[in-house]
């Protein structure tokens, strides 16, 4: 059933405190939520009842186990302040006003104890206009029982009962209007947590933190008084109680990691002052952790020390728990990773795929057609967000959306902008020949040349090109990073269609097989892997519109990871035995349901629903198709300062420091991308610009009295997004029978394609 749930993202609308401790899923008509803490699904009884079960409150629901105390607390509060609210309401309402307040007003009421004085109380109603959107104010004065607007008054009694200081009370169906004060109110405590951030530098994704919005929460539901931690607060208890709490997290995970198997990740990190580090990460479908880093300068340099180390971390993990330790693909790493295969046999060391598939696009880069291609594209992008009467003008047009796309790396960077830039196309030529763009200054300056790429077919025409041969490794190296599902099934069935995509659009074998040697080059690391291409035989979306002869050239991965994974020969024979339902599709494979269920389930989640008639081969399945592909996370690595922990030469310092990384880590993993999650939006934030460099970086200063750099004069407005695929496995589509795809560098041999020049690619 959880296939079936659409997760839907937290809007505006939604105010209840309680919506930010659940997830939000669409059921058909129905919205259903999700405990974050304990995992209880609400197919029912609306946010109330999810609030209840949190805050610990006798209702129709369950009591969650596993809620922080702070936020029951908070909650159980919220909860007494609307049932007192509530209250108030209903005693007020015998006695009604005996003037309703006109419709899309909110009234604002400051009653100091009650009336002490009838000439005592002003109660100002704010109201806009639904035409133009201008507001007039009224005025309602107890004193003279007259109701004033502008000139006019009436006669109207006003009575109004006991009720908290300053309560905004919404009394409209059509508009809730805020008033003034309240606007005030809010830009003060803006203005407060920006000087806070601004003081001590912290970047400005803070504010996207998933513990940002429950911290203030916190603070408010405190009231006034609360004292702040101090430094010893932090560096002592607070930071203890955030270590036990993420501790006790991995512990929860290894049950996990028991039914599924687990994937060692090694990622590999540079800093500023040339310390190298590596962080060791443990991925299973339900959450990837962060175990711990080590200072690696010296490691590195020994293929031995690095295996010992790799050791030393699947003992710990435990050795039937891990399905595969995945680093770069270095030589160094190659060696440690094949001593620990001949150590460990249940096990694999596998290349980063998504290293892998970068490593393609690079290559695809340096292609002088494709570089030039880039390079027009950079010199217009730099004219344009380097000025900042340009960029308003370009998003004007763009409807606020930017043409710059950051991705993984500074070469996906390339081609997914590539990409971006064509999809608004249509809006960059409406802007170049609008009269506001050829009556600007901007029209006169040398550098501005760069912008006749916009009406230049022969660069579109290029542009065209490069993202048919590129946009599939794109693709495919968003499902190797996706966080919706474990990549291990997609990949190879990923690859398949970006070299399939490449021969239909250039046809002639001399021209596509000038890119598919560059992909066989450096995908031959992964085909001698069998785990890939076992994860595409056992997806059954894939398997079954593989024609026969493909199958039989990727079993054999299938035999080697029976043999690998398995360590009993008992269960190796069943799993064969087994394998045969499922090739021809008999008993429970057969079904409908089952068939149907191929397309629209995660392919280790179809096993666990249909595989029961085969339990030995549903294991083996899950355990494969529960694995990602790629060392790498989505969370910005950068951002956390790891490398300080071996600056330390304290070793008391250098534990605190180890601890807080630990926290800091998992707390990034946790956060979830979403559209006020994840980091911000703006290419030219100083966090891009290690892939966005050649983006924004202007080689030369704007000229005197041409425009201004100046941040202050651009206009922010609300963004039309771009619609964009969500699903990226939905377009790997069905269909596998071209033979010379899977065989790749076998049957490529003559090296002097590699020289063709432009013309015979666009012959």
């Amino acid at each position: 059933m959880d296939s079936e749930l659409e997760p839907v993202a937290l809007t505006p609308q939604k105010q209840d405190n309680a919506w930010k401790h659940c997830e939000i899923y669409k059921y058909g008509d129905r919205l259903q939520m999700r405990c974050l803490y304990c995992r209880k699904m609400f197919k029912g009884g609306g946010i109330t009842r999810v609030k209840e079960h949190l805050a610990g409150k006798k209702g129709q629901g369950t009591i969650c186990d596993q809620v922080p105390e702070d936020v029951r607390l908070f909650l159980q509060q919220c909860i007494d302040g609307t049932v007192r609210r509530q209250r108030k309401r209903h005693k007020s309402s015998s006695e009604p006003l005996a003037l309703p307040p006109c419709e899309g007003e909110t009234m604002l009421v400051d009653v100091d104890n009650g009336f002490k004085s009838p000439g005592s109380l002003d109660v100002v109603v704010q109201s806009e206009s639904f035409s133009g959107g201008r507001t007039k104010q009224r005025t309602y004065r107890s004193k003279s029982n007259a109701f004033e607007n502008g000139s006019a008054s009436n006669n109207n009694d006003l009575m109004v009962r006991d009720m908290d200081n300053l309560i905004p009370v919404a009394i409209s169906s059509v508009n809730n209007i805020v008033h003034p004060s309240f606007r005030d109110k809010e830009n003060t405590i803006h203005m407060a947590i920006g000087r806070f951030l601004f003081g001590i530098g912290a970047d400005f994704d803070a504010v996207n933190s998933v513990n940002f919005q429950p911290m203030i929460d916190a603070i408010a539901s405190g009231g006034f008084g609360v004292p702040a931690p101090t430094h010893d607060d932090l560096r002592g208890w607070i930071l203890k109680n955030c270590v036990e709490e993420m501790t006790k997290e991995i512990d929860e995970c290894k049950a996990m990691w028991k039914r599924t198997g687990c994937s060692i990740l090694v990622e590999e990190m540079d800093s500023d002052k040339g310390l190298k580090v590596l962080n060791f990460l443990v991925y299973c479908p339900e959450k990837v952790v962060f175990l711990k880093s080590v200072d690696a300068s010296e490691i590195l340099s020994s293929a031995d020390t690095l295996f010992e180390l790799l050791r030393e971390l699947v003992e710990e993990i435990g050795v039937t728990h891990v399905v595969q330790v995945i680093t770069k693909c270095e030589d160094h790493y190659v060696d440690a990773g094949k001593k620990l295969m001949l150590v460990y046999p249940s096990l694999y060391w596998v290349p980063c795929a998504a290293h892998c598939i970068d490593k393609m696009l690079e290559e695809f880069a340096k292609l002088d057609w494709i570089g030039e291609t880039i390079e027009q594209a950079q010199a217009m992008t730099r004219f344009i967000y380097n000025r900042s009467g340009v960029l308003n003008i370009m998003r004007k047009f763009t409807s606020g959306n930017d043409i710059l796309l950051p991705a993984f790396s500074t070469s996906a960077t390339n081609f997914a902008t590539l990409g971006r830039i064509a999809e608004l196309k249509s809006n960059l030529e409406a802007m170049v020949t609008s009269t506001e763009w050829n009556e600007s200054s901007f029209v006169e300056e040398p550098s501005g040349l760069a912008m006749n790429a916009i009406t230049d077919e022969a660069f579109w025409k290029a542009v065209a090109l490069v993202n048919q041969l590129t946009g599939p490794l794109l693709r495919a190296l968003r499902i190797v990073f996706s966080e919706k599902r474990p990549a291990m099934g997609y990949v190879y069935a990923a690859l398949y269609r970006a070299k399939e995509a490449i021969k239909t659009h250039l046809v002639t074998r001399e021209h596509y097989i000038i890119y598919w040697k560059i992909i066989d080059r450096w995908w031959e690391q992964q085909q001698h892997i069998p785990l890939l291409a076992a994860g595409f035989f056992l997806n059954p979306k894939f398997f079954y519109t593989a024609n026969e002869e493909m199958r039989s050239e990727i079993i054999l991965a299938v035999l080697d990871c029976i043999e690998r994974l398995v360590p009993d020969d008992k269960i190796q024979d069943k799993i064969i035995k087994e394998l045969n339902s499922y090739k021809t599709a008999v008993g429970v494979f057969g079904r409908n349901l089952a068939i149907r269920a191929r397309d629209t389930m995660l392919p280790a989640e179809w096993w666990s629903t249909y595989g029961e008639s085969c339990l030995n081969l549903s294991r083996f399945a899950v355990r494969i198709l529960s694995q990602t592909c790629s060392s790498s996370v989505g969370c910005r690595k950068k951002q956390i300062p790891v490398e300080q922990i071996y600056q330390s030469k304290n070793s008391i310092e250098q534990k605190r420091l180890s601890d807080l990384v630990f926290v800091q880590y998992n707390m990034r993993l946790r956060q979830v991308d979403t559209e006020t999650g994840g980091d911000t939006c703006d290419p030219l934030s100083h966090n891009r610009m290690d892939v966005l460099k050649d983006w924004v970086s202007g080689d030369q200063a704007c000229e005197e009295g041409h425009g201004s750099a100046d941040w202050k004069s651009l206009e922010f407005i609300n963004r039309a997004q771009v619609v964009r695929i969500i699903d990226e496995t939905e377009e790997l589509g069905s269909g596998f029978d071209d033979i010379e795809i899977f065989k790749g560098e076998k049957e490529v041999r003559d090296e002097d394609y590699y020289t063709n020049t432009t013309e015979k690619v666009f012959a």
